[in-house]
């Protein structure tokens, strides 16, 4: 099981010690989520944070735009960004915001909503290397874990291996050392957790817990 650590709850004014602690606990990326205040009522960072993350560590970094009209956003991200994602409810141009990214050589993902169904992935299932299925409604960490994730992962394999998708499945929001065994079982291939991390006072420990389950 990989895991991509959200920085969303971390210590902003000791970040570099923070992305140290985290790396050295074993993570398997960093998930930058970008929030702005229209899209999800939040905002959270924008380009110097992400160039300083980038800066500071050589594991892949994540980046979810939680955003309206992310193909004007994009761009910003593609040079500190290992994957870019969004979310299939902002972009009225999916295919050529998902080839924006490609043009850049980065990988691309796709982000969708507890409520939105997921047949609206299926014209997309090809021309992405992730979905991010979201377990909370998007805007602020430390949301607790809707269990009906669960099945629409399921489905979600179901329909990847059908269309012969080689996409691998991320699962973002409430996933903590007591529910990731589940979340794994059910079909994830990446688990997103900060605040489980970054809330507990032992990283590792919290890290190799999330990591351990092979389905």
């Amino acid at each position: 099981m990989k895991l991509s650590v959200s920085i969303l709850d971390s210590n902003l004014l000791e970040l570099g010690s923070e992305l140290n602690a985290v790396v050295r606990a074993g993570a398997d990326a960093i998930h930058l989520d970008v929030m702005d205040g229209h899209f999800v009522p939040n905002l959270s960072f924008g380009v110097p944070l992400a160039a300083a993350v980038r800066q500071a560590v050589r594991i892949p970094v994540h980046t979810h735009l939680m955003v309206r009209e992310p193909g004007r956003m994009i761009p910003w991200f593609l040079a500190y960004s290992d994957m870019v994602g969004f979310h299939i409810e902002t972009s009225a141009h999916v295919s050529e915001d998902l080839a924006l990214i490609h043009q850049a050589g980065k990988k691309a993902s796709i982000s969708l909503n507890p409520d939105t169904p997921l047949e609206a992935l299926r014209p997309f299932l090809n021309q992405v290397e992730d979905i991010l299925v979201m377990s909370v409604f998007p805007g602020r960490g430390g949301q607790e874990f809707i269990p009906t994730a669960l099945d629409r992962v399921r489905t979600l394999r179901s329909l990847l291996s059908a269309t012969g998708s080689q996409a691998l499945i991320s699962v973002d929001g409430g996933v903590n050392p007591s529910n990731c065994r589940q979340v794994a079982k059910a079909g994830a291939d990446w688990l997103i957790a900060g605040s489980a991390i970054f809330r507990s006072d032992d990283y590792e420990t919290v890290v190799q817990s999330l990591k351990c389950y092979s389905p």
